[in-house]
């Protein structure tokens, strides 16, 4: 890139003044910058490819940054990631660094010289050295609304605590894990059957829409972040396998959340009969509890008592074998009750 002059336009660069930081070629700079930003995109899972695929009908992409590829399948064949998937659909040149910080994944960002970066779920934290590369700095897509479900499983976390709404912000980024100051966020309600995929597929969508609204406006200078407030901070972790398991001692309304909001990964089971079985759908079902984790007939689908309430298995999943409605499980598990 030749420094002398915007990259632009034909403004030259006072050699004796930082790049960006000269009064008078700021103003030229991001007048061309506002129309044709150079932007590097990192995103991972299916989530960031809405955001990807809007921003590059829009946008020059420079550069798109992803995780590598990973086994996956019986047989650990490696999967590319969605977003990688993407990108190679889209033309666009894929950098899959193990960890951002290696010097030869900085060298790339720093020859791809982007003017804003845009992260949707990339899945690594970004040190200071790549925060402070671009001019505009760093921009996250976050699944929730901040400071509300900080962290890396925000959906999942609204739907298991019985929030009655989530969204997605657009913040700048900081050194810290989603604590960065606000641009923009946007609501939605949770539907009362919502599940983690269907609430993933909404609020990616909604990402995308609200990022091309706010981009022009916070690159002409219209939109100020905001600090995120001190009060109603709240953490959603990482996700693992076993937090699908259900404890019956629980409420069934619990239960009941937990098992849509852990579909369809890491999915919801418990035992029985020595193997996991798998909990696809549920719902809750009329009358007192006989007891935590005593199995029970309603009508012609299994059941089971909890802390407080019912939980009716509506479709479910035995280990080795493919999802399966309450009642056709029933009919086969003879010893259920």
């Amino acid at each position: 890139m030749d420094f002398s002059r915007c990259g632009y336009c034909t403004t030259k660069l006072d050699k004796k003044q930082p790049i960006y930081k000269h009064p008078a070629v700021l103003c030229a700079r991001i007048a061309c910058v506002e129309k044709n930003p150079r932007l590097v995109f990192m995103g991972s899972p299916d989530f960031a490819v809405p955001s990807l695929e809007a921003l590059a009908a829009r946008y020059p992409i420079v550069g798109v940054v992803t995780q590598p590829d990973r086994p996956a399948g019986r047989g650990g064949t490696l999967k590319p990631p969605a977003v990688k998937q993407a990108a190679l659909r889209l033309g666009l040149p894929v950098l899959q660094p193990e960890k951002l910080r290696r010097p030869e994944a900085m060298d790339q960002l720093r020859a791809w010289a982007p003017d804003l970066i845009v992260v949707a779920a990339f899945g690594q934290i970004l040190r200071p050295e790549v925060l402070d590369l671009p001019p505009f700095g760093c921009l996250n897509v976050h699944a929730s609304l901040l400071p509300r479900w900080r962290g890396a499983a925000p959906i999942q976390a609204a739907i298991l605590h019985g929030d009655r709404e989530t969204g997605v912000t657009i913040m700048k980024m900081d050194p810290g894990v989603d604590t960065g100051p606000i641009l923009a966020q946007r609501a939605l309600p949770i539907a009362p059957d919502e599940t983690g995929g269907s609430l993933f597929e909404k609020l990616a969508r909604l990402g995308a829409d609200l990022l091309l609204e706010t981009l022009p406006r916070y690159l002409s200078g219209e939109i100020v972040p905001q600090p995120q407030p001190e009060e109603g901070v709240t953490y959603a972790p990482m996700l693992k396998k076993e937090d699908g398991l259900l404890d019956f001692a629980q409420p069934a309304a619990a239960l009941e959340r937990r098992v849509r909001a852990m579909h369809p990964w890491p999915g919801a089971y418990f035992e029985w009969n020595g193997a996991p079985l798998k909990v696809l759908r549920a719902r809750l079902g009329e009358g007192t509890s006989p007891g935590a984790g005593r199995r029970l007939r309603v009508g012609s689908e299994p059941a089971l008592g909890c802390g407080e309430g019912i939980l009716v298995l509506e479709e479910v999943q035995p280990a080795g074998k493919r999802p399966m409605s309450g009642t056709a499980f029933l009919a086969g598990a003879r010893d259920w009750v």
